[in-house]
């Protein structure tokens, strides 16, 4: 298998998911007109599928909010900031959902720790100033538009948001409330003029989970990728023989050493969170982990140069190898997926790989030539070798 292949089919294949992925989110991050109104900030939000944009105002510290989440049309969405707690307890909530005519409505409403009560349910004022509310519902999402003034004159906001699957009563039913439910982590602290987020469920969790994706990373997509082009193309060069083994061996040993820490958090992550299986990223990552262990046997059973078993040890080496390569990239963009992160850090990993298989692209333009030289003095000398035993013979 070529290397500089391997890197820009899946450089390629990269840019092709994260193009389709921003697209998935509609125009998420983008500028959004509605009502007259025009959104200048997207946060795709961490669980439910949803996205809140915005623009604040900070002349007024108001703040034009459209928040967008799928709903069955028999169901309901919300978004809410709490201006005394993290907790559902004392959130004051813009809830959307379709009146018993069947049309968009969105109410405002307080809440309480047992949630919205279905005795008493109306539309009433919350404890700071709304402007402007309204809400559609297209395309299996409700969207909320709101112009509202941040509590306490701070662009800091402790905000939640629920979906529901039905209206009972006129009022809306219980969300999922089960251990590990998404719905119970919905919920993080938004600064309206920075963007800066950060949950308020489970902050420890988050910084877990942000250890085993950065580990990952950095072992897997990128020391193995090194590991692989320095025995590929540096031990073509003979001044470096045998300082390229060596080099080889590190990376790919600190690669396991921390992808093995990475993969035991994970284990532990997943144990966690009990009823949420990311089963794809879990099954690479298994996967991935099994191979490379392996792989980690590929020193211990190494035979000779000159052996006969040597060419198909280097057939189960080099197929391993490249396997785990394409497989962690590939999982490395799912935990993309599942974490969510800014933007910024998807782009720069991307940017990793893709320098990655230039220097692999160049080493290959500058190292084919060395190696075509070395094979036709190895006939050569083959050959005169062959010819010498005959002429004694």
């Amino acid at each position: 298998m070529n290397l500089p292949a391997v890197f820009l089919c899946l450089f390629f294949s990269l840019l092709h998911h994260s193009a389709a992925q921003n697209g998935a989110n509609g125009a998420c991050g983008g500028l959004i007109n509605s009502n007259g109104k025009v959104f200048t900030t997207c946060n795709r939000l961490p669980y439910l599928s949803s996205e809140l944009r915005w623009t604040y105002h900070s002349t007024n510290n108001t703040v034009d909010i459209a928040y967008q989440a799928p709903a069955s049309s028999s169901g309901w969405v919300a978004w809410a900031i709490n201006p005394t707690g993290t907790e559902m307890n004392g959130a004051n909530a813009f809830l959307a959902f379709h009146d018993n005519s069947g049309v968009v409505t969105v109410y405002t409403t307080k809440l309480t720790a047992g949630g919205v009560n279905v005795n008493d349910f109306k539309d009433e004022e919350l404890s700071f100033a709304v402007h402007d509310k309204n809400a559609v519902y297209s395309g299996g999402n409700y969207i909320i538009y709101a112009t509202l003034d941040l509590p306490n004159h701070s662009t800091k906001q402790n905000t939640l948001w629920q979906q529901g699957p039905s209206m009972s009563n006129g009022a809306p039913s219980s969300h999922d409330i089960s251990t590990g439910s998404v719905n119970l982590l919905s919920m993080q602290s938004l600064d309206f003029s920075s963007g800066d987020t950060a949950s308020t469920a489970g902050n420890s969790k988050l910084h877990r989970k942000n250890i085993h994706g950065v580990l990952n990373a950095i072992s897997w997509g990128i020391l193995m990728p090194v590991g692989i082009i320095i025995a590929r193309y540096v031990k073509v060069f003979e001044s470096a023989d045998p300082a390229w083994f060596y080099l080889h061996i590190a990376c790919q040993c600190s690669a396991y050493v921390l992808g093995l820490a990475g993969w035991i958090l994970g284990l532990k992550l997943g144990s966690d969170s009990v009823g949420i299986t990311y089963h794809k990223h879990r099954n690479l990552g298994i996967t991935i982990f099994c191979l490379a262990t392996v792989q980690l046997f590929a020193l211990f059973v190494r035979p000779n140069k000159d052996h006969k078993y040597r060419f198909y040890w280097k057939i189960y080496h080099h197929a391993i190898g490249y396997s785990i390569i394409v497989l962690s990239i590939i999982n490395i963009f799912e935990g993309f997926d599942i974490l969510n992160p800014a933007d910024k850090w998807k782009h720069a990993y991307i940017a990793v790989i893709a320098t990655l298989g230039a220097v692999a692209l160049l080493l290959e333009a500058v190292t084919w030539p060395i190696t075509i030289k070395k094979k036709k003095r190895s006939a050569e000398k083959s050959h005169h070798g062959v010819n010498g035993s005959s002429g004694y013979a």
